[in-house]
């Protein structure tokens, strides 16, 4: 037997064997990415949590941030100082240099004990006076494995009786509503996001064990698809047909099929295995290489030391004199100059800093003082910034069910962009003075790989709603019947190799 020969032979038998192993996986891939187009993940959005808390008393309310501060361990080191509300009451909730997070009641000073009871009053003022019953207490479960819940943990777990049976988990730290999962989202789910991403291996929020495990299938996956393509190719008679008229040389329908259907959706199965592949990062390929943007740099100060000389019910009444009614005030500094960012029902922000010798309120800031606050980013000149008005391929909204649909992505947007060896790109929010994003160049090479492989999300593309969701869905069916045709034609394998033996 030739080499040409020995090499296709042993591409028949890797695919044969690869897709014994991993047919019936593909097939549940698929069935789980078409559920995801409608239903996502659980998790909590901006919009869900402002929708959830009371605007703010203009009296009554609030004891100066000093105070609150005096609650914390090392008030000089807190990084973030936010007032909200928690069980319908106003409380500043502080995030200490450690990372640990506090409560402090904004009417009498007392530090919050976030127990149960606590708890069950939360959740009743989240979802408005639904009943509410008690589940226990858990560091995490399957709808909990969010990095961004660790400050949180372990968390409450409260069955609300509302329309949805809606379960809520709430912060062990500062009793707020973290995550909302109403029982049809999560029953989905198990059809979806959770199979999907084999969450039922996935003990932890960093889990090395899980991680391998979803790096290797998918590894396996990729490697079948290309055998399976290249034996496919080789199969077919692309001028002429073999005796029987076909053009596979397969008689059996199970095994035409395959044949057939490995051809017409072989590449986008192959794109899909490899760029679910690409998602777990292997190996850190997609890590910024350089120095990350200094977003203390560009601060220019903490909030718990240089903050504005104005009472907390005084700025409450001055957004409301604009007609805004704030259901959450959080203390920051841009370039030195310190501001409060307020945030109404809606999650539409507004921003109150001293200007001219007063208080006034803005919905965005001044570009220049962006651009000057920029600079201080990375230590590497700014080769350029610019104003986008519309989304890109780098900046762009995904819908709610997309495990990026909590991400806040405002027009205008400021991008930065820097002759660092990476070629960073800092995306600046001007209505709340933030960094939304930061990508280099390793990074904006894993968004096609993974993003774009994966989710088809050119702006144009989810501009399209239902036609992309239209044509997913079909390429995805095409998937499950190849799929299909493999679980059948593995099974008969499975049961000749068993009799051989």
């Amino acid at each position: 037997m030739g080499f040409v020969a020995k090499a296709k032979r042993m591409t028949f038998l890797v695919h044969r064997w690869t897709g014994v192993l991993m047919c019936v996986l593909m097939a549940l891939w698929f069935v789980s990415g078409m559920t995801m187009l409608f239903v996502g993940y659980p998790k909590l959005t901006p919009w869900e949590r402002m929708a959830g808390l009371p605007a703010l008393p203009s009296s009554g309310c609030c004891i100066d941030v000093a105070a609150a501060l005096a609650q914390s361990r090392n008030a000089g080191a807190v990084n973030s100082i936010v007032l909200t509300s928690v069980g319908g009451r106003p409380h500043y909730v502080l995030l200490e240099g450690d990372g640990s997070r506090l409560a402090v009641d904004a009417v009498d000073g007392a530090r919050l004990a976030a127990g149960p009871g606590q708890a069950l009053s939360s959740a009743r003022a989240f979802l408005h006076g639904a009943p509410a019953s008690y589940a226990g207490f858990i560091d995490e479960d399957r709808w909990t494995h969010a990095r961004s819940l660790a400050p949180h943990r372990p968390l409450h777990v409260v069955e609300m009786g509302d329309a949805d049976a809606t379960r809520l988990y709430l912060s062990s730290a500062t009793g707020q509503v973290v995550l909302d999962a109403p029982r049809a989202e999560r029953l989905w789910n198990f059809v979806g996001a959770w199979l999907h991403w084999l969450y039922m291996f996935r003990n932890q929020p960093t889990d090395p064990v899980w991680s391998w495990t979803v790096i290797v299938l998918s590894s396996i996956g990729v490697v079948s698809a290309m055998a399976g393509a290249l034996n496919g190719i080789w199969r077919w008679r692309f001028a002429g047909t073999y005796k029987s008229g076909s053009k596979s040389p397969f008689r059996e329908a199970y095994l035409r099929w395959h044949h057939i259907l490995g051809l017409s959706f072989g590449a986008l199965l192959l794109a899909w295995i490899f760029s679910g592949l690409m998602s777990m990062n292997p190996l850190g390929v997609f890590d910024a290489k350089g120095m990350r943007p200094d977003v203390a740099a560009f601060e220019g100060g903490s909030a718990a030391l240089v903050r504005l000389p104005l009472a907390t019910s005084e700025a409450v009444a001055l957004l409301a004199a604009q007609g805004f009614r704030a259901r959450e005030l959080e203390w920051r500094v841009l370039a030195g100059q310190p501001y409060i960012l307020a945030r109404d029902g809606r999650a539409a922000t507004r921003l109150i800093f001293a200007e001219q010798g007063g208080y006034v309120v803005r919905a965005r800031w001044p570009e220049h003082v962006l651009f000057e606050a920029a600079r201080r980013l990375l230590p590497q000149p700014m080769a350029r910034i610019e104003t986008l008005d519309a989304y890109d391929a780098y900046y762009y909204q995904r819908q709610e069910q997309s495990m990026y649909g909590a991400d806040e992505r405002r027009l205008p947007v400021l991008r930065a962009v820097f002759n660092d060896p990476g070629h960073t790109w800092v995306h600046l929010d001007v209505y709340t003075g933030q960094v939304e994003s930061s990508l280099d160049s390793s990074e904006r090479v894993g968004r096609w790989l993974f993003n774009f492989l994966h989710s088809w999300d050119l702006p144009a593309m989810l501009d399209a709603l239902w036609w992309r969701e239209a044509v997913l869905i079909g390429l995805c069916l095409g998937g499950v019947l190849l799929s299909v045709t493999a679980v059948v034609l593995g099974a008969r394998r499975l049961r000749k190799w068993s009799a051989a033996r």
